[in-house]
């Protein structure tokens, strides 16, 4: 409700969301984005009543949706924001095919097109890019957008509405009425945006040295709320100029968000990036036994493990664990980086397809801006500086050593093997 483009365009409305049955069907019955998202809508409805509106859910595929509305009633236009990543770029040039379609520029700091070389190509290395991106960042980029007068088309906003092709059928507004489980979220996905900001601001002035150590909690979990649109970008630079003119140093959390522009841009620019290698010809080499113990928590690395196991059970996992397990999964285990990137968007609740294919490709050394070939994480050395109690690991894992498994490959024998694998293969 706060800080939101969409409440910005004047005139009679009719506000929607759709449950989109191609993103929906692969998920799991029990996957928690949905009962986030699903939580967050109800909440939306609340809140929107209290300004005179409301919003209409419906569960079709959106050309369908669009085609029902406007065989039903006349509209002008439709405004939205969204994502840069193929798919929703292929379904919003559809929609704008049936509609004149507005595209309000919400989701991330810069468009994509706004911080380029001088010769009008995108930055393919994180430092210059956001070296740029300070050079144009003006307080124009942090205007608050402040609601103007609506007035509510009438329609049902009662019900959910199911749409398949021409076929209207309405359902109860619940979980189940799209095929999904209700699931218990974590203390911190049940928190309200402004209160993870209120929590983070005591944390802010350490967070570049304390945002590696598993155990300190010292990030600002507000990643899922970027992600689907909880907490407006905008209101994170506000907030940000605050601390920073009461004297806290916000560079190192301002330089996070920059990289998360960043991604964007490239998946932007590059969407072959969903898939293939930037650079380098490696591919991984598939192994079904070492895929599956990685996945079940059970390579016998105990930060690894403990790192999946965090992720089964709450759908988070710490970033420098990220990170090692990215590693251990592309370099040690030489898997396929595009099956650690699908199993991570299985399971992320902040999953966002920029950020995390660009990440697992900066790993695997195979990216636009990657971690060189040569460099592998030492699981064991990362566990020991930045969980040296042992406390992350303890809480995740399973306290029985005796049912703990042996680790499936040695660190130092398989680092030989992948920098042998990688020489080979450039």
């Amino acid at each position: 409700m706060e800080d939101n483009p969409l409440l910005c365009q004047e005139g009679e409305v009719l506000p929607i969301f759709i449950f989109d049955p191609t993103i929906l069907e692969p998920l799991s019955k029990n996957d928690r984005r949905v009962s986030f998202i699903f939580n967050a809508l109800v909440h939306l409805k609340s809140a929107l009543r209290t300004r005179g509106l409301d919003l209409a859910i419906f569960y079709g595929k959106p050309a369908d949706v669009f085609g029902w509305l406007l065989q039903n009633s006349s509209y002008h236009d439709v405004c939205a924001s969204g994502d840069y990543d193929a798919y929703a770029l292929e379904r919003d040039c559809e929609i704008s095919h049936l509609i004149e379609f507005t595209y309000l520029h919400d989701t991330y700091i810069f468009k994509p097109d706004e911080v380029l070389k001088k010769d009008k190509t995108p930055y393919q290395v994180f430092t210059p890019f956001y070296n740029c991106a300070k050079t144009l960042f003006t307080p124009e980029h942090m205007d608050e957008c402040i609601p103007c007068r609506q007035s509510l088309i009438d329609f049902d906003y009662t019900l959910m509405h199911r749409i398949d092709k021409n076929t209207h059928t309405t359902y109860p507004v619940c979980l189940e009425s799209i095929g999904f489980e209700p699931q218990t979220l974590t203390p911190h996905h049940t928190m309200t945006p402004q209160q993870k900001l209120t929590e983070f601001a005591s944390k802010l002035a350490a967070y570049a040295h304390d945002r590696d150590y598993m155990i300190k909690e010292a990030t600002s979990y507000l990643s899922t709320d970027l992600r689907f649109g909880t907490l407006s970008i905008r209101a994170v630079l506000r907030w940000l100029t605050q601390q920073k003119k009461s004297g806290t140093d916000t560079e190192p959390f301002f330089r996070q968000l920059i990289f998360r522009d960043f991604y964007a841009m490239l998946l932007y620019h590059f969407p072959h990036l969903a898939t293939q290698n930037f650079r380098y010809r490696f591919e991984g080499i598939p192994n079904d036994d070492y895929f599956k113990a990685f996945c079940t928590a059970r390579t016998g690395v105990p930060i690894v493990d403990a790192g999946v196991q965090e992720l089964l059970e709450t759908g988070e996992m710490h970033n420098r664990v990220r990170m090692i397990c990215a590693s251990f999964f592309t370099k040690n285990l030489l898997l396929p980086w595009q099956w650690g990137e699908q199993f991570f968007a299985q399971h992320l609740n902040d999953y966002d397809a920029a950020s995390n294919i660009l990440s697992w490709q900066w790993s695997a050394g195979t990216g636009v801006d990657p971690q060189p070939y040569f460099r592998i994480f030492n699981p064991y050395t990362q566990s020991e500086k930045f969980d040296k109690e042992g406390r992350y690991i303890h809480k995740h894992l399973d306290g029985n050593k005796d049912q703990y498994p042996m680790p499936i490959v040695d660190h130092k024998e398989s680092s030989k093997k992948a920098l042998e694998y990688f020489k080979s293969s450039l």
